[in-house]
Parts: structure tokens; sequence; C-alpha cells
């Protein structure tokens, strides 16, 4: 009898329900990719700020009215799933567009990219004085500015990157526009999150999965990883540290963004390998295991579903999932685009936590 008792009491703690949870920083692409992202994702999120750096950027609200239709058509009919569309920032962008941006009820931020800092960012900006006039407009409209923290001059190290963007373009930014909402996304440096912790009220942040599990080591353990490479870059172990810690401190600051980032297995492995890790996989569970092995389960509510609709003033999900304490195997790749494949995050590693497939 009392070996029964122990064996339900575990079976009660091995699984964790919470609201749920949405995804605000995802790269789904375009075509035929989308039926492997879009599902991926939907699988485990009910909303995702999806980005807006296709190969042509999508700019004006008439793209992305398009582009959020040919995701929910990509979608399986069992999945209820709503994509938060973006703009992508150039300095052509008109104060007229990012008013009907506001009031069209499908774009929920717009998106600053420095030129050449990642995937598809060559429209970005060149000069961030140059579109002052543009955030002027969307700090007085209350449309959320989305960055991509890096700076992309070539004197910089690529590890000191985001550290410098805070130190010299996001920092004269917050001081001029103080009522602006501002998302850091994907931060990878203590720096950071010591910057957002002492920031204004309108400043948050995304924290991906992959951040959580890789430093910079990993990208050379025997050999050359493209699948741990992205951008930003992996840093040394004391920021992966730091993420962790800001990921479970309940500061409504931190939130969830994957920033899952596509490519084929042959652009990852080619001689000069894109940047991106993909996630959207497995992405709760990803995050579920290490919030358990920090004893902080009952903290991950809070960043996984709580913490993003209240920055992004959206209400919370009613509807519910669980995860259940299982070992599984990821897949070793993915079907994409059609003939070629997709090389997930953990592929062939054991995960200890899964979505039940209840939900």
């Amino acid at each position: 009898g009392k070996k029964r008792l122990q064996e339900s009491r575990l079976t009660m703690t091995e699984s964790i329900t919470l609201i749920r949870p949405d995804d605000w920083h995802v790269h789904l692409r375009d075509g035929a990719a989308l039926s492997t992202t879009v599902n991926h994702t939907a699988r485990q999120f009910q909303r995702a700020i999806v980005m807006p750096n296709l190969p042509t950027p999508i700019n004006t609200v008439a793209m992305a009215q398009a582009y959020r239709d040919r995701i929910l058509n990509a979608l399986d009919q069992h999945y209820s799933f709503e994509p938060l569309m973006t703009l992508y920032l150039t300095e052509q962008l008109s104060a007229l567009e990012l008013t009907a941006a506001k009031n069209s009820g499908i774009i929920h931020g717009v998106k600053l990219y420095p030129s050449g800092a990642t995937t598809h960012s060559d429209h970005g900006i060149t000069s961030l004085q140059k579109i002052y006039p543009l955030l002027e407009v969307m700090e007085k409209i209350d449309l959320p500015l989305l960055i991509h923290g890096e700076v992309t001059d070539p004197e910089v190290d690529i590890f000191d990157r985001e550290k410098i963007f805070i130190e010299r373009e996001l920092a004269p930014i917050i001081k001029r526009f103080p009522h602006l909402r501002i998302v850091l996304e994907h931060i990878t440096t203590l720096e950071a999150v010591q910057f957002i912790q002492a920031c204004s009220i309108k400043l948050a942040a995304t924290i991906t999965a992959h951040h959580l599990y890789i430093n910079r080591s990993h990208l050379f353990q025997k050999g050359i990883r493209p699948h741990y490479y992205c951008l930003p870059v992996a840093k040394r172990e004391h920021h992966r540290l730091a993420l962790i810690q800001a990921a479970i401190s309940a500061n409504p600051k931190f939130f969830l963004g994957t920033d899952s980032a596509p490519h084929t297995q042959q652009e990852k492995e080619s001689s000069c390998g894109c940047a991106g890790i993909y996630t959207a996989h497995a992405a709760m569970e990803l995050y579920t295991q290490i919030f358990a092995q920090q004893n902080a389960l009952d903290k991950l509510e809070a960043f996984a579903s709580r913490f993003g609709p209240q920055f992004y003033q959206l209400p919370l999900n009613p509807q519910k999932i669980t995860l259940i304490k299982q070992s599984w195997q990821v897949e070793t790749q993915y079907p994409f685009q059609q003939q070629d494949v997709l090389i997930p995050f953990f592929a062939d590693q054991w995960l200890e936590w899964r979505l039940s497939v209840e939900n």
C-alpha cells in the first residue's frame, strides 16, 4: 500500500499544466517551409510574433496580410494558432504605413535589423539616427519596437556586438523615446540582463531555448558544429548562467521567444553556413527541462504564458497545455522545403519532458 501511494505521488508531481504559451519571436520562412514550421510552432504555442525578414522583407500592411494568409493556409486543421505579424523597419517606411499597421489589428511590432547583422538583414538600418522620426511616430501610436541588438561595425569583436549595441545605440534610444515599448530580442549576455533589470518598465527582452543550453565552446566540440551557430552567437558560460537566472527570476521583463530559425541541412553545413538554430519542434520541452533542472517549474508559466501577453497588451490564452516527465528521443531530421531536410536542435538526443498528446 505504501509503495502504491509513493507511485501515485510521483505521478502527480511529474507533470505540469500551464496556460497555453506563446512564442514572442519566431522565423517561419515562406512557401513550402511553412508546412513544417507553422505546425511545429502551433503544436505548443497559441500565438507567435512572426519575423518579417523574408528574402523580400515584409514592409507594408498588405504584405503582412498576405504573408499571414499563407501561414494560416499551411496550418493543420486540428490546431488553433494566431500569427502576430510584424513589419521590417527600413529608412523608407512612412509614418502613414506605421499608423496603418497599428490600426490593422494584425501587426504587433516593427523589427529593427542593423544592416548585415543576420540572415536577410541586408535591407536593414545603416544609421539609427535616420529612423528617429519613425521611432517618434511609433512612440506616439504605441507600436512596439523589436530590436536585433548587435552592432555591425567590423572593428567590434563578434562576442562584444550585443554589449556595444546596448551602450552605443540602445541607451540613447531609450533616453530619447522614454515611452516607446522596446523588446531587445534573443539576449545573450550578462550585460544585457543587467541593463534590462535596471531599465524602465517599457523595455523587455526575449530569451531563446538554445541560449539556455549552449555556450561558445559548444560550437567547437570535436570540430566545428554548424548547427550550434546562430546570431547573436552563443557567449561564455557565465553569460549562459545569467540568462538562466533571468528566465527563472519571475521578472516580467524577461519572457519566451525562441528565435527558432530554420535552414536546410545544406545551408547549415556549407562552406559559409547560415546562422540560425531550429527549436520549434520541441521548444516547450527544452524550456521545461531547464526550469526543472533549476527547481523552478513554478516560474515557468509566468515566463512562457503570462509576461509576453502583459507586455504586448494582449489577453492570456484561455487554453492550457500539460507537459509530462517522459524521456523521448528527438528526431534526427525533419522534411523541409519539399526535397530538403532540416536538422533540429538536440537532434538524436534525449529530452526528459514531453508535451502531452492530449493537448
